[in-house]
């Protein structure tokens, strides 16, 4: 049995709380503000510090390890910011349920009332979704960057984004168009009506974008519910170099788009479109995400990355190994 870790978020929380408290001077009723809480929960977990004993001449983390890999991945990349989960050993759904609370926390302290949250699909973004729990309803518009796929709950982005809105008490705006268009044609045509383009213009310009990183390895791909294809053509992908999907479209290793024709088909926002939002925090899980993540820190896609200890410990390792061989 694998040995109980501490409540990795609670500490987390309670040790950002003692910082801006005790390091940077903030006023109980001025941290409240910036982190979404309410005054009284900013000081239960300013007297849960005190009792644990994080309160000394410096305010200390028991997590100390994923700070500096926080630190670390930020340093080497284009990032402005990170955030590190433990990884629960032999347990991937643990873990991607563990990045979903730690995005989740994210989430609600970056958001607004009158805010725009745009989201893709996938696992990762739904585990988000499932650990929502604001304090206080907040008053945002949630909507697609893709068009909907039915099938596994995952995979419909209408049903994420109306989810998603209803657990932050907010209003969803969705996406009446399929992921896939038959042609380029009707691909022009599904984006421009007046439905579909009013969602993409105001997902374009989000206050926030919270999207999913994935592979495209056969193994575990969620790519695959999307767009179910054969074995060997799943093979032939990775051959092409494709390593990674983002917001449905298909990402080589140096973070530009594929040379794959089902990508000029897709109903779905480019991915360079998101350099209009205010934040764009990308969630992955689970060691086979190292080249996705990979490519997508290469196409300078994100602005905060939520992924697991061993997961960032790869991506770094891989990181290194490309700077010798160059």
């Amino acid at each position: 049995m694998s040995e109980r870790i501490p409540d990795f978020e609670l500490s987390r929380q309670i040790h950002t709380v003692l910082v801006l408290h005790f390091v940077e001077g903030l006023k109980q009723s001025e941290i409240a503000k910036r982190l979404n809480l309410s005054t009284s929960k900013v000081n239960r977990l300013i007297a849960q510090g005190r009792k644990q004993g994080m309160v000394k001449i410096d305010v200390t983390s028991p997590f100390q390890r994923l700070a500096d890999l926080e630190n670390r991945l930020v340093g080497a990349t284009a990032l402005n910011g990170a955030m590190v989960t433990p990884t629960v050993s032999g347990n991937p759904n643990t873990t991607l349920q563990q990045v979903g609370r730690a995005a989740a926390n994210m989430l609600l302290e970056t958001i607004r009332d009158g805010d725009v949250i745009a989201i893709t699909g996938g696992k990762a973004v739904s585990a988000v979704v499932e650990n929502l729990s604001p304090e206080n309803k907040i008053d945002v518009t949630v909507v697609p960057l893709t068009g909907g796929v039915q099938g596994k709950f995952y995979t419909d982005v209408n049903h994420l984004a109306t989810q998603m809105a209803e657990r932050l008490g907010g209003t969803p705006m969705l996406i009446h168009a399929p992921l896939f268009a038959e042609s380029r044609n009707q691909r022009d045509m599904l984006k421009s009506m007046a439905s579909t383009k009013e969602v993409f213009d105001l997902a374009r310009r989000a206050n926030v974008a919270l999207v999913g990183v994935g592979s495209v390895e056969p193994r575990g791909s969620s790519y695959y519910d999307l767009n179910p294809v054969p074995e060997a053509d799943r093979k032939m992908l990775v051959g092409m170099g494709v390593a990674a999907e983002f917001m449905a479209h298909l990402i080589g290793e140096n973070g530009r788009l594929a040379e794959y024709e089902l990508n000029s088909r897709l109903v779905a926002l480019d991915p360079s479109e998101l350099e209009a939002c205010r934040t764009v925090i990308g969630i992955a899980a689970g060691e086979q995400k190292t080249r996705p993540i990979r490519a997508v820190l290469n196409g300078n896609f994100l602005d905060s990355l939520v992924l697991d200890e061993e997961t960032v410990n790869a991506v770094l390792e891989t990181m290194e190994r490309s700077k010798h061989v160059a």
